[in-house]
């Protein structure tokens, strides 16, 4: 008779389980990338997306999201079913832009941090044709010329654009800044003469490469395996590193065993052959970080950048 009431018991709290908790994922998952397509991060999580598929055994799907300094995207996740069928890309911009203006979300208690992927590569680019052939010329330029050089950012709030303001700050020049929706709309700006510079993430290599571009400076620890010519903003002597790492999350209440199959699944992916060829090529490393991990590195992050948002008074009134 025990034996009886037990397996009823296990049965009833079986049935009790979410049904997203028992056979999660049965359905195509929806994957938001904040940024236009064509660019960076959307090179590489359309990739990783067909990648996962394989280990989750269901289609992920990109969906790009572009606006707002890369925050509309997430915004939308923030307030989706908690039923992991709904995740977004999560970048510095989203760590950074709710200290700087009001939004509906907050980045620590409206999210569910699964994994930490990987870091961009930061570089200023110019056309080849452009007069600067090195960093220090574009400096001189805009300091005899306030306010009169442009460069074109991902938006108002995100790395491209504050390295510049740091930039800015440290040597006392002032830049035009023209934000864009993305990579691909700021690229599409520096070839067509609409803005003198680009400030981005690596989706300028290709552009480098085939020698349309012209690259003047990196801001990682170290100069990059792709371009070994090129010097750091270290080497140059701003003593400024940005390497803006992202990674997956969706909105918060996610199930944890919802949370542990998609980071398995995702994990798997990453260390994947085939992704790591991916990152390679976009000159980027991999930045693994687990589900506590990287909900551990936002809350850190959060209160470290709002330092430099105050010190660059950019903070929110």
């Amino acid at each position: 008779m025990q034996l009886l009431v037990r397996t009823l018991a296990l049965v009833v709290l079986v049935l009790a389980l979410p049904a997203a908790a028992q056979d999660f994922p049965s359905r195509p998952i929806t994957l938001i990338c904040p940024w236009p397509p064509g660019g960076s991060t959307d090179t590489h999580l359309r990739r990783f997306a067909e990648i996962a598929a394989r280990y989750l055994g269901q289609t992920i799907v990109i969906e790009n999201k572009p606006g707002a300094g890369g925050t509309v995207g997430p915004g939308g996740v923030a307030h989706a079913k908690p039923d992991g069928y709904t995740l977004t890309q999560m970048h510095m911009g989203t760590l950074r832009i709710p200290q700087m203006q009001k939004l509906s979300w907050d980045p620590l208690s409206d999210f569910t941090y699964i994994i930490g992927l990987s870091g961009y590569t930061f570089g200023v680019v110019v056309r080849s044709d452009s007069p600067f052939k090195t960093f220090q010329e574009l400096l001189d330029y805009a300091k005899a010329n306030p306010g009169k050089l442009s460069y074109g950012s991902t938006g108002t709030g995100t790395s491209p654009h504050l390295l510049m303001e740091e930039v800015s700050m440290k040597t006392g020049v002032q830049f035009l800044h023209v934000p864009f929706k993305g990579n691909a709309d700021s690229t599409q700006a520096l070839l067509g003469g609409h803005v003198m510079v680009q400030s981005d993430s690596s989706g300028w290599g290709r552009f480098v490469d085939a020698g349309q571009f012209r690259l003047l400076v990196t801001f990682g620890n170290h100069r990059t395996k792709r371009w070994p010519s090129v010097p750091t903003a270290n080497d140059l002597g701003l003593d400024m590193v940005y390497n803006s790492p992202y990674g997956i999350a969706g909105p918060k209440g996610l199930d944890p065993k919802v949370v542990k199959t998609l980071h398995d699944g995702f994990k798997k992916a990453l260390e994947d052959p085939e992704d790591l060829k991916v990152l390679d090529q976009l000159d980027q490393e991999l930045w693994y970080r687990s589900s506590g991990d990287y909900a551990k590195y936002a809350r850190e992050t959060f209160r470290r950048e709002r330092a430099l948002i105050e010190r660059l008074g950019l903070l929110a009134k």
